[in-house]
Protein backbone atom coordinates (compact mmCIF):
# COMPACT_ATOMS: atom_id res chain seq x y z
CA UNK A 1 0.00 0.00 0.00
CA UNK A 2 1.26 3.40 -0.98
CA UNK A 3 1.98 6.02 2.15
CA UNK A 4 2.99 9.45 1.66
CA UNK A 5 4.73 12.02 3.20
CA UNK A 6 5.56 15.85 3.50
CA UNK A 7 9.79 15.52 3.58
CA UNK A 8 11.92 13.53 3.35
CA UNK A 9 12.62 10.99 6.45
CA UNK A 10 16.45 9.41 8.15
CA UNK A 11 14.63 5.98 6.60
CA UNK A 12 14.28 7.64 2.93
CA UNK A 13 17.65 9.08 3.25
CA UNK A 14 19.23 5.57 3.74
CA UNK A 15 17.50 3.77 0.87
CA UNK A 16 18.06 6.81 -1.69
CA UNK A 17 21.73 6.15 -0.46
CA UNK A 18 22.10 2.69 -1.54
CA UNK A 19 20.43 3.22 -4.68
CA UNK A 20 23.18 3.17 -7.98
CA UNK A 21 20.06 4.75 -10.14
CA UNK A 22 16.91 6.89 -10.38
CA UNK A 23 14.30 7.83 -13.09
CA UNK A 24 13.50 11.44 -13.57
CA UNK A 25 9.93 11.97 -15.75
CA UNK A 26 8.97 15.65 -16.71
CA UNK A 27 6.18 16.83 -18.66
CA UNK A 28 5.10 20.10 -20.28
CA UNK A 29 1.83 20.83 -22.01
CA UNK A 30 1.25 19.57 -25.80
CA UNK A 31 5.07 17.99 -25.14
CA UNK A 32 5.94 14.38 -25.52
CA UNK A 33 6.12 13.06 -21.18
CA UNK A 34 10.39 12.72 -20.76
CA UNK A 35 11.55 9.93 -18.55
CA UNK A 36 15.07 9.06 -18.23
CA UNK A 37 17.49 7.12 -16.22
CA UNK A 38 20.39 8.60 -14.45
CA UNK A 39 23.43 7.09 -12.68
CA UNK A 40 26.47 8.33 -11.89
CA UNK A 41 26.96 9.00 -8.37
CA UNK A 42 24.99 12.00 -9.18
CA UNK A 43 22.10 12.57 -6.70
CA UNK A 44 22.38 14.37 -3.78
CA UNK A 45 20.15 15.56 -0.80
CA UNK A 46 20.29 18.79 0.48
CA UNK A 47 17.46 18.25 3.35
CA UNK A 48 14.37 17.08 3.77
CA UNK A 49 12.43 19.15 1.47
CA UNK A 50 14.89 19.70 -1.25
CA UNK A 51 17.24 17.60 -3.73
CA UNK A 52 19.80 17.63 -6.73
CA UNK A 53 21.09 15.85 -9.53
CA UNK A 54 24.06 16.64 -11.38
CA UNK A 55 23.18 16.49 -15.37
CA UNK A 56 25.83 15.79 -17.59
CA UNK A 57 25.34 16.55 -21.58
CA UNK A 58 23.80 13.57 -23.55
CA UNK A 59 21.21 13.31 -26.71
CA UNK A 60 18.86 16.34 -25.66
CA UNK A 61 17.90 18.65 -22.76
CA UNK A 62 14.47 17.77 -22.46
CA UNK A 63 14.26 18.50 -18.68
CA UNK A 64 15.30 21.71 -18.69
CA UNK A 65 12.64 22.60 -21.39
CA UNK A 66 10.06 21.09 -19.29
CA UNK A 67 11.02 22.68 -16.13
CA UNK A 68 11.32 26.13 -17.60
CA UNK A 69 7.34 25.52 -19.39
CA UNK A 70 5.89 23.59 -16.23
CA UNK A 71 7.83 23.18 -13.41
CA UNK A 72 6.45 19.72 -12.55
CA UNK A 73 9.02 16.65 -11.60
CA UNK A 74 9.12 13.23 -10.86
CA UNK A 75 11.89 11.11 -9.52
CA UNK A 76 11.43 7.38 -8.80
CA UNK A 77 13.71 5.26 -6.65
CA UNK A 78 13.65 1.46 -7.14
CA UNK A 79 15.22 -1.20 -4.99
CA UNK A 80 16.54 -4.42 -7.11
CA UNK A 81 16.98 -6.08 -3.95
CA UNK A 82 15.33 -6.57 -0.57
CA UNK A 83 13.44 -5.13 0.91
CA UNK A 84 11.18 -4.50 -2.31
CA UNK A 85 10.50 -0.99 -2.26
CA UNK A 86 9.44 1.88 -4.71
CA UNK A 87 10.14 5.67 -3.66
CA UNK A 88 9.05 8.32 -5.66
CA UNK A 89 9.86 12.17 -5.00
CA UNK A 90 6.87 14.81 -6.66
CA UNK A 91 8.88 18.51 -6.88
CA UNK A 92 9.01 21.08 -8.43
CA UNK A 93 12.26 21.83 -9.91
CA UNK A 94 14.82 24.41 -12.06
CA UNK A 95 17.77 24.28 -13.83
CA UNK A 96 21.16 25.96 -12.25
CA UNK A 97 23.81 26.54 -14.83
CA UNK A 98 27.28 27.52 -14.45
CA UNK A 99 26.70 31.27 -14.81
CA UNK A 100 23.74 31.37 -12.21
CA UNK A 101 24.52 32.87 -8.85
CA UNK A 102 23.44 29.55 -7.10
CA UNK A 103 25.66 27.61 -8.72
CA UNK A 104 29.02 27.58 -6.39
CA UNK A 105 26.63 26.86 -3.34
CA UNK A 106 24.84 23.50 -5.69
CA UNK A 107 27.93 22.68 -7.58
CA UNK A 108 30.11 22.56 -4.45
CA UNK A 109 27.62 19.03 -3.14
CA UNK A 110 29.06 17.27 -6.21
CA UNK A 111 32.38 15.84 -8.24
CA UNK A 112 31.81 17.97 -11.40
CA UNK A 113 32.30 15.30 -13.81
CA UNK A 114 33.29 16.13 -17.82
CA UNK A 115 30.19 17.09 -19.30
CA UNK A 116 28.57 18.39 -16.52
CA UNK A 117 25.81 21.15 -18.05
CA UNK A 118 23.53 21.27 -14.80
CA UNK A 119 22.44 20.84 -11.93
CA UNK A 120 18.43 19.86 -11.02
CA UNK A 121 17.10 21.96 -7.85
CA UNK A 122 13.76 20.10 -7.26
CA UNK A 123 11.94 21.24 -4.09
CA UNK A 124 9.70 18.63 -2.57
CA UNK A 125 5.54 18.66 -2.83
CA UNK A 126 5.58 15.33 -1.51
CA UNK A 127 7.06 11.33 -1.55
CA UNK A 128 5.42 8.49 -2.05
CA UNK A 129 6.72 4.55 -1.28
CA UNK A 130 4.89 2.15 -2.56
CA UNK A 131 5.91 -1.51 -2.37
CA UNK A 132 8.08 -2.73 -5.80
CA UNK A 133 6.60 -6.37 -5.35
CA UNK A 134 6.76 -6.30 -9.49
CA UNK A 135 10.06 -5.28 -9.94
CA UNK A 136 13.16 -8.43 -10.64
CA UNK A 137 15.67 -8.77 -8.60
CA UNK A 138 18.92 -7.55 -10.56
CA UNK A 139 22.11 -6.78 -9.58
CA UNK A 140 24.43 -3.14 -10.00
CA UNK A 141 28.03 -4.58 -11.79
CA UNK A 142 29.35 -1.08 -12.15
CA UNK A 143 28.95 2.42 -13.73
CA UNK A 144 29.12 2.74 -18.09
CA UNK A 145 32.20 5.28 -18.30
CA UNK A 146 31.36 6.25 -22.34
CA UNK A 147 29.64 9.43 -21.54
CA UNK A 148 32.39 10.64 -19.38
CA UNK A 149 35.32 9.60 -21.63
CA UNK A 150 33.39 11.46 -24.63
CA UNK A 151 33.51 14.14 -22.63
CA UNK A 152 36.88 14.28 -20.90
CA UNK A 153 37.70 13.48 -24.78
CA UNK A 154 36.38 16.59 -26.28
CA UNK A 155 38.05 20.18 -25.44
CA UNK A 156 35.81 22.78 -23.61
CA UNK A 157 34.98 24.60 -27.14
CA UNK A 158 34.16 21.67 -28.74
CA UNK A 159 31.29 20.65 -25.81
CA UNK A 160 30.29 23.94 -25.01
CA UNK A 161 29.61 24.51 -29.07
CA UNK A 162 27.48 21.65 -28.66
CA UNK A 163 25.26 23.39 -25.97
CA UNK A 164 24.94 26.81 -26.99
CA UNK A 165 23.53 25.27 -30.68
CA UNK A 166 20.58 23.76 -28.56
CA UNK A 167 18.37 25.97 -28.21
CA UNK A 168 15.12 23.86 -28.75
CA UNK A 169 13.78 20.95 -26.91
CA UNK A 170 12.55 17.70 -29.60
CA UNK A 171 9.19 19.42 -28.91
CA UNK A 172 10.41 23.12 -29.76
CA UNK A 173 10.54 24.90 -25.89
CA UNK A 174 13.14 26.87 -25.64
CA UNK A 175 16.06 25.63 -22.91
CA UNK A 176 18.41 27.63 -21.02
CA UNK A 177 22.28 26.43 -22.00
CA UNK A 178 24.97 27.34 -20.21
CA UNK A 179 27.22 30.61 -21.08
CA UNK A 180 30.22 29.45 -19.56
CA UNK A 181 31.83 25.56 -18.67
CA UNK A 182 31.21 24.28 -15.41
CA UNK A 183 34.15 24.14 -13.27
Amino acid sequence: MAEFFDALTDDHRAFIARQPMFFVATAAEGARINLSPKGMDCFRVLDDKRVAYLDVAGSGNETNAHLLADGRITIMFCAFDNPALIFRIYGRGQAVLPQDDRWAELSAQFTLLPGTRQIFEVAIDQVQTSCGWGVPYMTFERERQTLVKYHAGSSDAERFGKYAKRTTSIDGLPVRNPTVMAR
